[in-house]
């Protein structure tokens, strides 16, 4: 009986070690915990202002209406509303961003390193997609959204977005993290700082040093 007794405790314990393993970010501990940018203490996330001092302003962001700036070689512009952005986002695991597109404009392949996203098409027709991981085979994911359309991209996955009208389109999208990064694929492979061996890039991409070179010696401008 006792033996029994054991082995149901250990299995317990074993759940719970194993449901901790798993867990994603904690839930907030308190009311709110905005985001002292003044602070110069770094921690994983923004140490909290006090909340003597906060104010409704602290979870306020506006201009959300106002159409990003396109004029540049993606045709593309993303604004974000993530806790740099907005205090009160901090420990609340959300943000969003809103992403203007000239005609033809391309939100370029790119990472999300922290987040799950989830994407509705305001205005104009978007061709979306995203690839998955090595297994199985980098298969891509695509459709084409119009108006009111709504589409999740995966964590971690590469993805896009392109307008292809010959009008303006708006998209917003929502992020699983007030901090969800960005990673833009032709920007970090061949404008990183310092500049990755063009021995390794032709390698990787299977090209001549000359073309690694030349694209090394692009400016791979940001859209954010």
């Amino acid at each position: 009986m006792a033996k029994s007794h054991d082995l149901q405790l250990f299995l317990g314990l074993l759940a719970l070690i194993s449901s901790l393993a798993i867990a994603t970010d904690p839930t907030q501990l308190q009311d709110f915990c905005v985001a002292d940018n003044t602070s110069n203490i770094f921690v994983n996330g923004f140490v909290c202002k006090d909340p003597n001092l906060v104010n409704e302003n602290d979870f306020l962001f506006t201009g959300l209406n106002q159409p990003g700036n396109t004029a540049n070689q993606l045709g593309s512009k993303v604004t974000p509303v993530f806790v740099t952005q907005l205090p009160g986002l901090n420990t609340l695991g959300i943000s969003l961003a809103r992403i203007d597109f000239a005609p033809y404009g391309l939100n370029p392949p790119h990472t999300h390193p922290r987040a799950n996203e989830i994407l509705v098409v305001i205005q104009g027709t978007l061709a979306v997609g995203f690839v998955a991981s090595n297994n199985p085979d980098n298969k891509l994911f695509t459709k084409v959204l119009n108006e009111g359309d709504v589409f999740v991209f995966p964590q971690g996955l590469i993805h896009f977005q392109l307008n292809t009208g010959n009008t303006n389109a708006v998209a917003i999208s929502g992020l699983s993290s007030q901090n969800p990064g960005v990673i833009t694929i032709a920007n970090a492979v061949f404008g990183s700082k310092p500049p990755i061996s063009p021995y390794i890039l032709e390698k990787a991409f299977q090209l001549d040093q000359k073309t690694v070179k030349i694209l090394q010696a692009k400016f791979w401008m940001n859209n954010n």
